[in-house]
């Protein structure tokens, strides 16, 4: 069986895993090994993450499982999204019961939920299933993704979600290659998504990697041409997991920010 969900369209037998580490083959289909396996939880700001068009001021119920397609060597949530359903400590919380969360933190400015701090596409179902409840409650839902997966997986959630961000971690086919990605996959993914629901789009400036300045005049133009008001976070990298390099220069920062205000309405620095 191969799975159709992203581009790596893992081939997998009978209850192998695939490089995500958490879907695996089950009677012939793609199907999450824990379905409601959860890491982590946390009442953020809605500008956490970051959403800063997105209900402002609020706060959004965070979730977060485990695994992830990509292999970023300056993965910022390693110790969740390099691990494995199988392996990783996790507790499982049903649709029900976090749709009973974020409906008890409303009295503290929650706005529904947001699937986030590792891949959380590699679990859509737990997305799909949560959010239906969601909306029947008037919560919304969010989605932080790499948005490194097919339309097949994307089409699971697109009808029941309100927000997406989306890491468009640079520009090049062989820098996305280096991840574990593909540039056109997650090209696609932006463009339909922003067809259907709230979208902004985060670029981690990796120092020396993906920090020119043709790189960012090119990735800026794109989303300027599907819509020049999508909002573009640069966030600033420091070094985690197996990366070594000083953090991004903040200047760099700054001529980048300005490169993309030549197409975008919205560009905002993080991690400053």
């Amino acid at each position: 069986m191969n799975c159709p969900y992203c581009p790596h369209h893992c081939a997998l037998k009978e209850g192998q895993v695939g490089l995500c580490g958490a879907r695996w083959n089950q009677g012939r289909e793609s199907l999450p090994v824990k379905p409601w396996a959860v890491s982590s939880l946390a009442l953020d700001p809605v500008e956490k993450k970051p959403l800063y068009h997105f209900y402002p001021g609020k706060t959004i119920l965070s979730v977060g499982g485990v695994g992830c397609n990509m292999r970023c060597f300056f993965c910022q949530n390693h110790e969740i999204s390099m691990a494995t359903a199988q392996g990783a400590d996790t507790r499982d919380i049903s649709p029900r019961q976090l749709r009973d969360m974020a409906l008890s933190l409303v009295p503290r400015g929650n706005i529904g939920v947001a699937f986030t701090y590792n891949e959380p596409m590699v679990n859509f179902e737990l997305i799909r299933d949560t959010s239906a409840l969601l909306r029947e409650a008037g919560l919304k839902t969010a989605i932080i993704t790499n948005g490194c997966f097919t339309l097949d997986a994307l089409g699971q959630v697109l009808p029941v979600a309100d927000a997406f961000n989306i890491d468009l971690k640079g520009f090049t086919p062989a820098w996305y290659r280096r991840l574990g990605g593909d540039l056109e996959t997650v090209k696609t993914f932006i463009r339909e998504a922003a067809q259907r629901a709230h979208v902004e789009i985060t670029t981690l400036i990796v120092p020396g990697e993906n920090d020119g300045e043709a790189e960012m005049d090119a990735l800026a133009a794109w989303l300027a041409s599907l819509d020049s008001s999508i909002p573009l976070h640069l966030s600033r990298c420091f070094p985690r997991y197996h990366a070594s390099f000083p953090p991004t220069p903040r200047d760099t920062m700054e001529k980048l920010r300005d490169i993309a205000e030549k197409h975008l309405s919205y560009v905002y620095l993080g991690n400053m």
